[in-house]
């Protein structure tokens, strides 16, 4: 009996394999060597892929910072990847002011600035401007937050004979920056409020802001 299995076990390894044997194992090889290829390139990313440098924080970074050399550096990402608006170079943002915390390691946009562009974006307005203002009381600026709609009003104005009422200079306008302001006594430290509007209206807000006190209303 089992001399007979012997022999029935040589037979069957002389038995000729089907030629369709053969070509199922030979793809089944291949399409496992194509599957631990992409696993590879998925993992380590495309080398090839192409680089450029943006600006970046050096450092975590306070909204309101004046910008200098030592709070960025270059660093080359995946062009891919890039936000639209990155910074390619830090030459322009020197001196400009920060709109909002950043931690290192952040790419810088042109919304990360005060400027042209982010006026533009808060306001949906091409002419838009950013005008700075100080409210008649401090505590208003304390309560308010970057986004913020508000509409700029006029202070009563009874002084001399040109005597004004309240009267309201421009409406929907957007907070883009709070200062953090200059303590000039152990009250509170005075606060600038940046709010962008379109140019027509910064004007007017711009000079009210040197004649009379202003405030704003929450929308």
């Amino acid at each position: 009996m089992t001399r007979s299995l012997t022999d029935l076990g040589r037979t069957l390894t002389r038995w000729p394999r089907p030629p369709w044997a053969d070509a199922l194992f030979v793809r089944r090889i291949a399409a496992a060597a194509l599957a631990l290829l992409a696993l590879s390139l998925f993992i380590r990313g495309n080398p090839a892929a192409e680089h450029a440098e943006v600006v970046v924080a050096a450092r975590d970074l306070a909204p309101g910072h004046l910008l200098e050399g030592g709070d960025l550096k270059l660093t080359a990402h995946a062009a891919g990847a890039l936000p639209s608006g990155a910074s390619r170079e830090s030459t322009p943002l020197l001196g400009a002011t920060l709109t909002g915390a950043m931690r290192a390691g952040e790419i810088f946009t042109d919304l990360r600035v005060v400027g042209p562009r982010l006026a533009g974006v808060a306001t949906g307005a091409k002419d838009a401007r950013i005008v700075p203002i100080r409210l008649a009381d401090n505590a208003v600026a304390e309560i308010l937050r970057p986004g913020d709609r508000v509409d700029v009003v006029a202070a009563e104005d009874s002084s001399g004979l040109g005597a004004r009422p309240t009267r309201t200079l421009a409406t929907d306008a957007a907070v883009v920056l709070i200062s953090a302001g200059e303590p000039r006594s152990r009250a509170a430290p005075e606060r600038i409020v940046l709010v962008a509007l379109d140019a027509e209206r910064a004007t007017v807000v711009a000079g009210a802001s040197l004649r009379t006190a202003l405030t704003v209303v929450f929308h």
